[in-house]
């Protein structure tokens, strides 16, 4: 899977680094020590990779709810932080 269609109709080259730093960025929010935010950011970013290689169509909306997912694994305040990032935009 090599593109992403965004919410606004575009398509742009699926980034790992923009899932890790908006994962990055809802720890620290959460008050997640940053090395512990690094591990954590490192881990998620690495599954939605992979679960992203196994799709052959994917919306900006389906990876904010994978990631989602992922963080809760870790920590849930972040996890929260997160979503709750989102409908501030």
């Amino acid at each position: 899977m090599d593109h992403i269609v965004k919410r606004k109709g575009h398509s742009e080259k699926f980034d790992e680094r923009k899932v890790y730093a908006s994962c990055y960025a809802a720890c620290l929010s959460a008050h997640l020590h940053p090395i512990d935010a690094e591990k954590i950011c490192e881990a998620v970013a690495k599954e939605v990779k992979t679960w992203i290689k196994k799709k052959e169509k994917i919306t900006s909306h389906q990876i904010f709810k994978q990631t989602t997912v992922a963080i809760e694994k870790y920590h849930k305040d972040a996890a929260y932080m997160y979503t709750t990032h989102r409908e501030i935009d």
